[in-house]
């Protein structure tokens, strides 16, 4: 029994000093050389480029021309000679109406005025003869001077006939009513058969010019002056952006309005737009994107400018540091900063995870899209 416990008090040593052995306790110690780990950051590069200097407003599609057809007649209408909605060209024939008795009064009127130069030939016979006559004093001059009045009322009749006449052909040319303009019809409001007259408040149909057209939209009062030296320097350009629609469509201001909206503190402003494609549609609200000019600056992603109490800043990564760098902001424009100061361009910038960094924090940098370290 003593050789047992002599044994087992033995064995304990060996496993005592299995499990304390000073080696192990080296192997898991930290190497005194190596580097802590860096905060994992996605960083971008900061660009210096030209940018356009472009504010982003609400704009409204008007048509520079728009003609409502009425009729200059009371009579029925005969003919309607467009589909509702089609594109017409200036001259193209849209209605026709009733003229019989317009045609009637004209034929009565040449018959008239053919009579009436009848008399005015025979008068002018007589007042030739009668002339003669009382020069060999066969005649009287009472008879002479009545015979010049007969060809005075005569030719004065057949004048007024002739006046009545071209009347009547005015009269009858509203019977036909041509497109006045070139654009898109508007569906036809009244059809074949019914009665029309000039005091018919709703037009028989509406053309609106569809190319050009305007997009008018109000500016803010202090983008004016900018907007001024763009126009005096022939750089300043429009686009109009569609909800909805990937195309755009481009022109240029043709109009500021003459005075400032007090009550708003905008200015009316009026862009041509060529329109040739029929992307822009009468009444459309667009967005337009009106651009001053183009400037050398300096770009990031907006996610990588931070805000302080101090003001704004930026973390730059530089041989994997990050150190904080203030910045002044000059706008913020589609999916780019642009800095008015503190970057030169070409530096590396955090754009995300800067709640997780100090200045002079190491960091384990990655751009967007490529794998994390260790994956």
């Amino acid at each position: 029994m003593g050789v047992a416990v002599v044994l087992a008090l033995a064995g304990g040593a060996v496993i005592t000093r299995d499990i304390w052995n000073p080696q192990g306790a080296v192997a898991q110690a930290p190497r005194p050389n190596a580097q802590p780990r860096g905060v994992p950051v996605l960083v971008a590069l900061a660009q210096k480029k030209r940018v356009p200097l472009q504010i982003d407003l609400l704009g409204t599609v008007t048509p520079i021309a728009s003609v409502a057809i009425k009729s200059r007649l009371e009579t029925e209408i005969v003919g309607v000679h467009f589909s509702d909605g089609a594109m017409v060209k200036q001259g193209d024939l849209l209605f026709t109406l009733d003229g019989r008795a317009i045609e009637a009064q004209i034929r009565d009127l040449e018959a008239v005025l053919v009579s009436a130069k009848a008399q005015l030939e025979q008068n002018d016979r007589d007042l030739e003869r009668y002339t003669e006559l009382v020069a060999k004093n066969a005649a009287t001059q009472v008879q002479l001077n009545n015979t010049r009045t007969q060809v005075n009322i005569w030719r004065a009749t057949s004048s007024s006939t002739s006046a009545k006449i071209e009347n009547l052909k005015v009269l009858l040319s509203y019977c036909t009513i041509r497109a006045p303009i070139s654009g898109r019809a508007s569906m036809a409001a009244v059809k074949t058969g019914n009665f029309v007259r000039p005091a018919d408040v709703t037009p028989l149909a509406t053309i609106i010019q569809s190319a050009p057209v305007y997009v008018a939209f109000a500016l803010p009062q202090t983008n004016l002056p900018s907007l001024r030296t763009a126009l005096a320097a022939e750089t300043a350009t429009v686009k109009a952006l569609i909800p909805g629609e990937s195309r755009h469509a481009d022109g240029h201001v043709s109009m500021i309005e003459n005075s400032v909206d007090a009550a708003t503190g905008t200015v009316t402003v009026r862009a041509t737009m060529p329109n040739a494609d029929g992307l822009l549609w009468p009444g459309t609200l667009v967005r337009v994107q009106l651009t001053f000019r183009e400037e050398e600056a300096v770009v990031v992603p907006p996610t990588a400018v931070q805000v302080s109490q101090t003001g704004s800043f930026i973390f730059v990564v530089k041989d994997g540091v990050a150190t904080v760098q203030p910045v002044k902001v000059a706008r913020v424009q589609l999916n780019e900063t642009v800095l008015e100061s503190g970057l030169n361009g070409g530096e590396t910038v955090v754009t995300d995870g800067q709640l997780r960094l100090t200045n002079g924090s190491r960091v384990a940098p990655r751009t967007a899209g490529a794998p994390a370290a260790g994956s």
